[in-house]
């Protein structure tokens, strides 16, 4: 019996989410596309979470989409292909806005090939951390397809139009020192020290007062769609809001008693 494609976990506030083909470099079939729109929405709906980590089994994260379960369809005549084709990446599309709009801080655990749709699950995620041997490419035009899964939406956001459409349009592979210089990741390390270094972020995480750590991923995810005054109005709402509980209390008197703050678990 196959094992699943994607394997979850919760262990004290922290979910998962392990991309779980290694031997096919964890590419992205019809049955692990399912899979990750199911984990996702499992794990956004999960109020007891704190942080979510997505990682890739073995050596490296997702290396796009896969190529053989693509061929299987090439039977199709055109008219079924871009049927089937719309209605399939529509779908694992939904696996995007789940990441992006849970209200839990993503991580993502990046080593290897990083490629396609990995790319966009990395660009989906709140804070990136990669290994030293990582390296990217976006790949779809050398198989004649356009970008999904967000690509063209966030990785403008992240690196300007005009990398973005060097990234996009040459497809050129890139190591994890240009990725950092890009600013698609925010730290690298030796791959040996890759999981000390995603724990030791996932931790701070952990730590934080959650309401607070909830506001602020919410307003950088709405800040684009609104103006400057809509954007100062929802700081005020969302710093009233944080200002309401109980971990406020508790980090004024931190801070006030020199003392680490001990915010609700």
């Amino acid at each position: 019996m196959d094992s699943p494609p994607i394997a979850i976990t919760r262990v004290d506030g922290v979910g998962t989410l392990t991309l779980a083909r290694p031997a096919a470099l964890n590419a992205l079939d019809f049955a692990m596309m399912d899979a990750l729109v199911d984990a996702t929405c499992e794990f956004a709906d999960d109020d007891s979470l704190r942080v979510v980590v997505i990682r890739g089994e073995g050596r490296h994260f997702m290396a796009g989409g896969d190529i053989r379960a693509f061929a299987g369809e090439l039977g199709r005549d055109a008219d079924a292909r871009r049927e089937l084709f719309t209605r399939v990446v529509d779908g694992v599309n939904a696996a995007i806005e789940n990441l992006v709009r849970m209200p839990h801080p993503v991580v993502a655990r990046l080593q290897g090939a990083v490629a396609g749709f990995g790319m966009s699950l990395m660009n989906a995620a709140d804070i990136v951390i990669a290994a030293d041997d990582a390296f990217f490419a976006a790949g779809y035009r050398n198989i004649a397809l356009s970008p999904d899964g967000g690509g063209t939406y966030t990785l403008p956001r992240l690196v300007g139009h005009r990398r973005a459409a060097e990234i996009l349009l040459l497809a050129e592979r890139f190591d994890a020192a240009r990725a950092l210089e890009l600013g698609l990741v925010n730290r690298v390390v030796p791959l040996a020290d890759l999981d000390v270094e995603v724990d030791k972020v996932v931790g701070a995480l952990r730590a934080a007062p959650v309401h607070a750590v909830r506001a602020t991923k919410r307003l950088l995810r709405d800040s684009p769609q609104r103006s400057l005054s809509e954007q100062l109005h929802a700081e005020a709402l969302a710093f009233g809001q944080c200002s309401a509980q109980d971990d406020f209390v508790e980090g004024i008197g931190a801070f006030i008693a020199k003392r680490t703050p001990a915010f609700d678990r």
